[in-house]
């Protein structure tokens, strides 16, 4: 299964879309995504802006990483 790693301005992009009244359904047809990732992104990030989003993942691959600070 190919999974796609969607960047920060890409998912605010799409959640202010679904915000705007874009409907769910075309969303998913133009993204070529799930309806669960919109819903997993609006609980995660709703919210956020770009910037956020970033230090949210950056902090979130460091503790993958398993660093010691």
């Amino acid at each position: 299964m190919k999974t796609r790693r969607y960047r920060a301005p890409q998912i605010q992009g799409i959640l202010r879309q679904a915000e705007g009244g874009v409907p769910v359904a075309e969303l998913r047809r133009v993204h070529g995504m799930n309806s669960a990732s919109i819903c997993k992104w609006r609980a995660n990030y709703g919210g956020m802006d770009v910037s956020m989003i970033s230090q949210m993942k950056t902090l979130e691959n460091v503790g993958r990483r398993g660093s010691a600070l």
